[in-house]
């Protein structure tokens, strides 16, 4: 991709810092996830521009997790996020951080702050703070406790940090303005109590920084020069550089973009948290969720998401983008990588009755015609085959093109065939076609002239291997779920079909995860991380080969 067309507003303002050697010619960005849920496409967003602005521009890049918050917090969530972020293919050197690490250096920043009359402990309840916060149009009230004297705040915030009050007992809080338009600025939160085990401190810490407290502090002892943010955190801008001023530190410079939105879709990690405890998912990483290890499980490539990056670019303001764009940018992806190789997901047996039954012939198959290195492997063809049940109508719809009753189709890679006769039982099911073959079409051979208009996948009975593929859609029916109050409803039921006994090619007998594959026909496919094992084949169907959501709405 062309420089010209990765500017934007933050690479200006990146540019022009540069040029005035504002900081010295130095550019270091962070990503700093807080670790109580597992990273989605928006972290994805953030995570390559802050990475990509760093690279770009010869700088440095942290990983840092914002572990404040001990009650939601867990190493599970830390150790998945190292690797979603390693995945992308942003490179931290070795620069995992930890808000943790700093907690003395925040508690000793509170102190000074209420040596300078910027701070005080306050005895009111959360519903108390809430109460007197005031509203849009009338100012807040000063909490009774807000001018306590400098030694009775330093004693009482040494009383809370040893662990003297329970939880919700006292709050240490900054002393703004609690009249300002901004309500960040009314007085806000900086320490609460606590009493829970820290996933790396233990139990050493009591008490805890608040986020808005924390954010900014971080930044400014790591030497962050461009601190990059979504649109929500710009009302808390000012409550960042009232801490830095008041302290008289380092002070980098935040930049708000706007956040990553997809329909058919919720971003929410509450909404997320929800989805997976409630088992409306299986888990975190279920192929249907928009988290990372999501789309890891499900095929997609993080050269895809970094397209997808790329497509949608850096913007002001929030938007709804199109999920099918990332879509998109997984098909592009893949169909220049994944091998293709055939699958018949819904089973329907062909006797060729002519064709010798003892007789085996190995085919020639290409492996992605968009890549002439990848060569050729050989598919296996006998006198009895699969192919799709919907690959057969006795009553076919006009510009049809595939197999009825006495109609002929292509076999890909191999022979046309006729249907000459349909085996049913006695319920009138479909159980079998019997067909004949014309060995003069044999493909590749160049000795038939003869044309007929449908071409269909199959794989060789007796040489076919058994899997359980699961067709992914998207978990929601209507375009933006998430603001509906009862977004759960709109669940779509046709998330995932479950279709067992399919047929492969034998060539997928040792397929890996992480790999890509192409079922002609079908979709983008690979193998399912979590529940395929030595006894058990499972695919997952990446994505389809065409947008059939947009050929829905258009009806």
């Amino acid at each position: 991709m062309t420089e010209e067309k990765k500017t934007n507003f933050i690479r200006e303002i990146i540019e022009e810092d540069l040029k005035t050697n504002k900081w010295g010619g130095r550019v270091h960005t962070r990503f700093p996830p807080e670790p109580n849920g597992y990273l989605h496409i928006g972290h994805a967003k953030s995570i390559l521009l802050n990475y990509g602005l760093a690279r770009d521009y010869k700088g440095k890049f942290n990983l840092r997790f914002d572990d404040t918050n001990p009650e939601k917090e867990e190493q599970e969530y830390v150790d998945s996020i190292i690797e979603d972020v390693k995945w992308l293919g942003a490179d931290f050197e070795d620069r995992i951080l930890f808000a943790s690490d700093y907690f003395e250096q925040m508690y000793q920043y509170a102190v000074d702050l209420i040596n300078k009359g910027n701070a005080y402990v306050c005895d009111l309840s959360a519903d108390g703070i809430r109460e007197t916060r005031g509203t849009l149009t009338e100012p807040g009230k000063e909490s009774p406790y807000r001018n306590r004297s400098v030694e009775e705040n330093l004693n009482l915030f040494e009383r809370m940090r040893n662990g003297e009050f329970p939880n919700g007992a006292k709050t240490l809080r900054a002393k703004i303005d609690m009249a300002s338009a901004n309500f960040n600025l009314r007085d806000p939160i900086m320490y609460r109590i606590v009493h829970s085990e820290h996933h790396r401190q233990g139990s050493d810490w009591c008490i805890y920084p608040t986020y808005d407290w924390a954010h900014g502090l971080e930044d400014s002892i790591e030497g962050i020069t461009h601190s990059i943010c979504t649109l929500e955190f710009e009302n808390h801008r000012p409550l960042y550089d009232w801490y830095l001023n008041q302290l008289g530190i380092y002070h980098p410079q935040q930049i708000e973009f706007a956040r990553l939105n997809l329909n058919y879709t919720v971003m929410s990690k509450r909404k997320l948290l929800q989805l997976v405890k409630e088992s409306y998912v299986d888990g975190w990483d279920d192929p249907r969720m928009p988290t990372i290890s999501a789309y890891r499980r499900r095929g997609y490539t993080p050269e895809s998401i970094r397209s997808f990056s790329d497509i949608i670019g850096v913007a002001k303001r929030d938007a709804l983008t199109d999920i099918s764009l990332l879509e998109f940018a997984i098909r592009d992806d893949l169909n220049k990588r994944a091998q293709r190789v055939m699958a018949v997901l819904k089973p329907l047996k062909v006797v060729i009755t002519n064709y010798p039954e003892e007789k085996v012939e190995d085919l020639n198959a290409v492996n992605n015609p968009e890549d002439e290195k990848s060569g050729y492997r050989t598919i296996p063809f006998c006198s009895e085959i699969f192919i799709e049940q919907s690959d057969f109508m006795e009553d076919p719809p006009k510009k049809y093109f595939r197999l009825v009753p006495g109609g002929e189709v292509r076999l890909k890679y191999a022979y046309v065939i006729k249907c000459e006769e349909v085996i049913k039982s006695s319920s009138g099911e479909i159980l079998e076609l019997r067909c004949t073959y014309d060995p003069e079409t044999r493909s590749g051979t160049g000795t038939s002239a003869r044309k007929v208009k449908g071409t269909i996948h199959w794989v060789s009975a007796r040489h076919s291997i058994d899997a359980e593929v699961r067709l992914y859609d998207r978990l929601f029916n209507i375009e933006d779920p998430a603001a509906d109050d009862n977004w759960l409803e709109h669940i779509n039921p046709d998330s995932l079909e479950i279709v067992k006994n399919s047929k492969l090619e034998p060539s997928l007998k040792n397929a890996r995860t992480r790999v890509n594959y192409q079922f002609e026909r079908l979709g983008y496919f690979c193998v399912d991380s979590k529940y395929s094992n030595e006894h058990s084949l499972v695919f997952n169907r990446t994505v389809t080969l065409k947008d059939t959501w947009a050929k829905l709405n258009k009806s």
